[in-house]
């Protein structure tokens, strides 16, 4: 039934906004790592977000009347821009000069993030309910 594709929708954008949050998290639970395995300081990640949907016209134009196909989580980014450098000679991760190189995460930025995606996760749940009031009330009809 078509109802049912709303609910492989929402349930799509619920596992993508997941995710997004734990690499939220993640982000914030490393805004002062300076020394990962890799070597360096911590670097900020995001989460790509994908319409689920084909590339070409036709087909996006059968799934529109038919299935369309949510949202995935294509790919999470490292964000490469500069580092925080602050002046502390006597941490241990300092360089020859005094300077530690911390995180590229500014923790305003991400608690915005996690709202943003606390409310789109919100919204889908509210989406994923009125599609199962409305098969509910489906199955009324036929009583």
């Amino acid at each position: 039934m078509a109802f049912l594709n709303s609910l492989d929708i929402s349930g799509s954008a619920l596992t993508a906004q997941r995710l997004r949050m734990d690499i939220i998290s993640q982000n914030l639970a490393n805004a002062t790592t300076t020394r990962t395995a890799d070597g360096g300081p911590y670097r900020r990640r995001a989460a790509v977000f994908t319409a689920a949907a084909a590339d070409d016209f036709a087909t996006c134009f059968s799934k529109a009347r038919h299935n369309l196909g949510g949202v995935v989580v294509s790919r999470i980014v490292t964000d490469m821009s500069d580092l925080r450098v602050e002046y502390d000679p006597e941490h241990p991760d300092a360089d020859s000069e005094g300077y530690v190189h911390y995180p590229n995460v500014d923790e305003v930025k991400e608690l915005i993030d996690m709202m943003a995606a606390t409310r789109a996760y919100e919204s889908n749940i509210t989406a994923l309910n009125a599609t199962k009031n409305m098969a509910l009330k489906a199955l009324e009809i036929g009583k």
